[in-house]
């Protein structure tokens, strides 16, 4: 079992709470369909939580089947769809070729072996199918990470990979060209406190856990002292680096695809 998934289910109750980011992204993401021309008939949402993407992609897919797939029995639980799965994404149980649209929105990030991960997906697709995603990239939690780095050398918080190396890997598993995007979300925090709060209330816990030794609350003081250094005009802020990627899925060996336009 992914060390991961307990910390994802005991968040499930209150993940929407704290995932004003995570929602917002995914209204952006849905937003990229303004300029995809597609009419899926089996749509997958992979690693759908509590649905924030799924109620976007139901309104501008109505006519779709949208299958929600998740890891985390308990966020499904709490997602609206009708069609629920729980599933790993590294072992999809759907038949080859039978999926026209898999989106994901902020779940990437926590799939250490992305071969596995879009090889599973390519599989999956049917031939010109699309597949559409956000995650994180290596900016996001920079205040954090370099406030922590002046502690210790140990890593405190989770490493994220380079919008480039993404593209390199899903062209290494057949799909044709993708195209990245990349932007920066900033969220403001009144103390460094409330920032952990919000990360520990999505499930998304950084690598550091706190110790209760002296030592560690003194470790955790020094962090907070340095990330002081960050406020501006009364907050604290927390940058993200956002990834938005799409890719086709060949239609043929000649990889004639359908067109987006952008």
């Amino acid at each position: 079992m992914s060390p991961i998934r307990p910390s994802f289910n005991k968040a499930a109750l209150h993940y929407n709470a704290h995932a004003f980011l995570q929602d917002e992204v995914a209204l952006r993401l849905s937003e990229k369909l303004n300029v995809i021309a597609i009419n899926p008939e089996v749509v997958i949402d992979l690693g759908a939580g509590t649905g924030l993407l799924t109620s976007k992609l139901s309104q501008r897919l109505p006519h779709a089947q949208l299958v929600c797939v998740d890891f985390a029995q308990h966020s499904l639980q709490s997602n609206p769809a009708q069609l629920k799965v729980c599933a790993d994404a590294y072992q999809l149980p759907f038949a080859n070729k039978s999926v026209d649209f898999i989106a994901s929105n902020l779940m990437m990030q926590w799939c250490p072996d992305l071969k596995a991960l879009f090889d599973e997906c390519h599989r999956v697709m049917k031939p010109g199918g699309l597949m559409l995603f956000s995650t994180f990239g290596p900016d996001t939690l920079k205040e954090l990470k370099r406030s922590w780095s002046v502690v210790d050398s140990d890593p405190h918080v989770n490493t994220f990979i380079d919008m480039h190396d993404i593209g390199d890997q899903m062209l290494q598993s057949g799909f044709n060209s993708p195209i990245m995007e990349m932007e920066k979300l900033t969220l403001t925090y009144d103390k460094v406190i409330d920032l952990m709060r919000d990360l520990k209330g999505i499930g998304a816990q950084t690598v550091h856990n706190r110790s209760k030794s002296l030592t560690g609350k003194a470790k955790f003081k020094q962090m907070i002292e340095m990330y002081e250094s960050y406020r501006n005009e009364g907050k604290l802020p927390a940058t993200y680096e956002v990834i938005y990627g799409h890719a086709w899925k060949k239609t043929s060996s000649l990889g004639v695809v359908p067109v987006s336009n952008y």
